[in-house]
């Protein structure tokens, strides 16, 4: 099969969500200047550099999330564990602009150490972002934001001989339609001219 993604693909759902897979999930907590918290999770969403270290998420709206970076010039990347994938489904609801995510599906926020914004607790790591750009792309409401990481967040229970072990919190990653992974084991793979 081959087509054009402008001449539509004929199938009951569109595959390019389910071909660039898997991706790892941006959870997003933001903070308006009135103090308010969001969060939300973005399946566009990657590291794009080591030094400086930075990140990107895209939306397919102008959401309260890029709203609230918009207005403060920062946000938190949360990594979704396994044990957290209920609660992140959850905080992908339509809630109203006024709603507190964290406090709506019942998760502990930790306060970030780089920035004014508050992160989950519970998650087993998160970066703490200054805004560096948010970009309108091609098409009809889409952006990317992308920041600068000045803070990262590590629990100690997943550092394992000195490495960042994901096997000890099993990340979730998106896959196409409604469809989702989780890492539970993971191998090594060395480069030709290491």
């Amino acid at each position: 099969m081959f087509y054009r993604p402008q001449a539509g693909h004929g199938l009951p759902h569109s595959p390019f969500g389910a071909i660039v897979t898997p991706r790892p999930i941006g959870w997003i907590s933001s903070r308006g200047t009135d103090g308010s918290d969001n969060l939300a999770p973005y399946s566009f969403f990657n590291a794009i550099a080591y030094q400086p270290p930075q990140v990107m998420f895209a939306s397919i709206a102008y959401k309260d999330s890029i709203r609230k970076i918009a207005e403060t010039g920062v946000f938190c990347v949360n990594i979704v564990s396994e044990a957290l994938l209920d609660q992140m489904n959850a905080t992908s609801e339509s809630f109203p602009a006024d709603v507190d995510e964290f406090i709506a599906v019942g998760l502990e926020k930790a306060e970030c150490e780089t920035i004014d914004c508050a992160r989950v607790a519970a998650a087993p790591a998160a970066l703490e972002c200054r805004m560096t750009e948010i970009r309108r792309i091609k098409g009809k409401d889409n952006h990317v934001i992308f920041g600068e990481v000045t803070g990262v967040y590590l629990d100690d229970a997943c550092i394992v001989r000195g490495r960042f072990d994901v096997t000890r919190f099993n990340p979730m990653a998106r896959l196409g339609y409604r469809d989702y992974a989780v890492v539970r084991e993971v191998f090594e793979l060395a480069r030709p001219d290491d």
